[in-house]
């Protein structure tokens, strides 16, 4: 899948092994983090004028990328994962239905590279496009990095669990031919 702007240029496809280059340490650090933890192995390349476009583009795209692996198929639909990380304690929870994003992260010790709004951006855009309730909820810390990385640990694991195929339809909420 790619998806091309005149800000970005972002691909990603499956692979037999993680690889990441972005052209941002930190990004490739995270997404390394967020598809080991659903263990999948992509690769994914990009190109980008600010960081900022690079962080909103690539939630997009991961969306995009989601979506199209489970269109058409029953998943768990939920997941839900708190992880710790040194200082950092993180709940992030999923339902792959209908996009809402609530991120409730404080960080005091900021870091260069683990900006909240880049993070939260990310975040904004794969909700929408995979169409996905995402919650995000600091339980404790202070340092950004352990913060955000946790925070895609916990994301990676939630999303998981909730794209695990079902036997059955995830919903109460059924549609019934007259």
């Amino acid at each position: 899948m790619r998806r091309k702007t005149d800000e970005t240029d972002i691909e990603i496809n499956y692979s037999k092994e993680l690889f990441i280059d972005t052209g941002d340490p930190v990004l490739n650090h995270l997404l390394k983090t967020l598809f080991y933890y659903m263990e999948k192995n992509i690769i994914i390349k990009a190109k980008f004028d600010l960081n900022h476009h690079l962080w909103e583009d690539m939630g997009i795209t991961i969306g995009q990328f989601l979506k199209n692996e489970v269109e058409g198929k029953k998943i768990k639909r939920f997941g839900t994962s708190i992880l710790p990380m040194d200082d950092a304690l993180i709940l992030v929870s999923v339902d792959i239905s209908r996009s809402y994003t609530n991120i409730d992260i404080n960080i005091k010790d900021a870091e260069k590279g683990f900006e909240l709004g880049n993070f939260k951006e990310l975040v904004l855009g794969l909700s929408r496009y995979l169409q996905s309730t995402i919650h995000i909820k600091q339980i404790n810390g202070e340092n950004a990095h352990h913060i955000i990385e946790a925070s895609f640990k916990a994301l990676g694991s939630a999303l998981k669990t909730a794209l695990e195929p079902s036997d059955k339809h995830e919903s109460t909420n059924r549609v019934y031919e007259v």
